[in-house]
């Protein structure tokens, strides 16, 4: 699981770096194609993947300038490649990939939710820093993830898993099964990551944007409030993930 980490966050960060010359927001964040590699590499390697792509996406930021926002960016890009696999593991404890209509449409929301989460976690850390609004840095990176993932991790898993399963290198295969949680726990699990991520993107869009203003919160800036609006379902979320 070692040497699938480091393969992980060498293949993100060898993607990423060569894409930096597209800006989307200039010093911030940028057109990467790469970004469907943590998806892709979650539901073959598992926990490898979430830590890959936090130390890959840190390698990348080497490339445009270290700064406080990379820790939110690694912790982002942690549960991005985290969620795939934990939530695919639990709607589906055989763990083949989808064959069906209804097995992609289930593939693809288990994506939107890794995006949504991804998105709102990496938002409230540069907004907190005083870097970008949540309400435009969520949005770009939700788009900017969700296009590339829906789009290019269904092909590069048809090509890929069935030569990693040959090998048996699924992480699986390599940490000898996972234990099987109980129904209830997985039902539970995964309606805290799924409305912890949604709540968190859209009531940090509300309040980013101004549309969302509590009362006993009027006082207090928009930084406050995106703290004591969205740190909750965040938290949610991340309880839900461990449940799986």
């Amino acid at each position: 699981m070692v040497v699938l980490t480091a393969l992980c966050a060498s293949l993100y960060a060898a993607v990423l770096i060569p894409f930096m010359v597209v800006p989307l927001i200039p010093g911030v964040t940028h057109f990467r194609p790469a970004n469907a590699l943590p998806v892709v590499c979650s539901f073959l390697f598992g926990p490898a993947a979430a830590w890959g792509a936090g130390m890959g996406n840190l390698i990348g930021d080497f490339f445009a300038g270290v700064g406080p926002g990379d820790l939110f960016g690694f912790i982002g890009n942690f549960l991005y490649g985290l969620v795939p696999y934990r939530l695919w593991r639990a709607c589906r404890p055989d763990g083949e990939m989808p064959a069906t209509l209804a097995g992609w449409v289930l593939f693809l929301g288990i994506v939107a939710v890794a995006c949504l989460l991804c998105a709102a976690t990496i938002g409230l850390g540069l907004e907190i820093l005083g870097f970008v609004p949540f309400a435009v840095l969520a949005n770009v990176l939700l788009t900017n993830n969700l296009v590339t993932s829906a789009v290019l991790a269904p092909l590069l898993l048809g090509v890929l898993h069935p030569r990693v399963r040959r090998a048996r290198l699924l992480y699986t295969d390599v940490l000898g099964g996972v234990p099987a949680r109980s129904r209830a726990r997985r039902a539970v699990g995964v309606i805290l990551t799924v409305a912890g991520s949604v709540v968190a993107f859209v009531l940090g869009n509300l309040v980013s944007g101004g549309w969302l203003v509590p009362d006993f919160l009027a006082g207090v800036s928009v930084a406050g409030r995106l703290v004591v609006v969205v740190v909750p379902p965040l938290v949610l979320a991340v309880i839900g993930l461990l449940l799986l």
